[in-house]
């Protein structure tokens, strides 16, 4: 396993096949929900990362906002006995990412959460996220995983439950024709107060994914997906080599990760 500490609610990335697999192991530990960016996501993990791009903007983002980035992921997957996640330049990966895959609404709630995240660590240890102390930050990565986690339990709940609203299409024709009625809103329900309220603040089945999960997947994905991820993090054996069925293992190895 990954010598990192990884904020993953428990659970330890196993290694990777290749860049597609990566996507689906790590939506997999991040709770089974698809990926922000989707396919468009699969396309853009395999081209290759820009030389120097730590050293140069990308898209909207400017060199200060990929060494925020940078830091959010190295908080995330810090430095132990192997390289953490700015030393594999996630931060740069993560911005590349968003602008090449993100939808316009995505890469605004992106964009605006880094500046929701910044203003948190002000209010919070009263320095902005790239002068607080680890152990600030730190704090702060773990009180916004747990909202995002809530924020998305919520979403995921209110999407069930709308799956379940939903009449089936032959249902839906024989209500239509037989009491069409029964489908009228009240006047008195509609007139009554508070009858919405706190609608406007609910999570709902369309509410967008909550910011810190976009960084907290971009982080994990970008590092587990690098050099260092594979070859430092993991144990990697270049391929083609000898087949070997029966290699041993002992417990707290790293895990084997095969060529990308």
């Amino acid at each position: 396993m990954p010598e990192h500490e990884v904020m993953n609610d428990g659970v330890e990335l196993s290694g990777v096949i290749n860049r597609r697999e990566a996507v689906r192991r790590v939506t997999a530990l991040l709770g089974g929900i698809a990926f922000v960016g989707g396919t468009s996501l699969l396309t853009a993990c395999e081209r290759e990362r820009p030389a120097g791009a730590a050293a140069t903007s990308i898209g909207e983002f400017t060199t200060d906002d990929i060494a925020l980035l940078d830091e959010i992921a190295e908080t995330i997957l810090p430095e132990t006995s192997t390289p953490g996640a700015k030393a594999a330049q996630t931060g740069a990966f993560m911005a590349l990412m968003v602008t090449d895959t993100y939808d316009a609404k995505d890469q605004q709630i992106f964009r605006a959460g880094m500046r929701t995240l910044d203003e948190r660590s002000t209010q919070a240890n009263q320095v902005a996220f790239m002068q607080a102390t680890p152990q600030q930050r730190l704090a702060l990565l773990e009180t916004l995983d747990k909202e995002a986690k809530t924020h998305m339990d919520a979403r995921n709940a209110a999407r069930d439950a709308a799956a379940k609203r939903t009449p089936a299409k032959d249902d839906t024709a024989k209500a239509d024709t037989a009491t069409p009625e029964r489908f009228l809103p009240s006047p008195r329900q509609e007139a009554s107060p508070g009858a919405d309220a706190g609608a406007a603040t609910a999570i709902t089945a369309d509410t967008p994914t909550h910011y810190f999960r976009m960084m907290k997947e971009l982080a994990m994905l970008g590092y587990f997906t690098s050099e260092i991820g594979c070859k430092q993090a993991q144990r990697y054996v270049e391929s083609p080599g000898r087949f070997d069925p029966c290699a041993t293992y002992a417990p707290g190895e790293k895990a084997w990760a095969p060529h990308a």
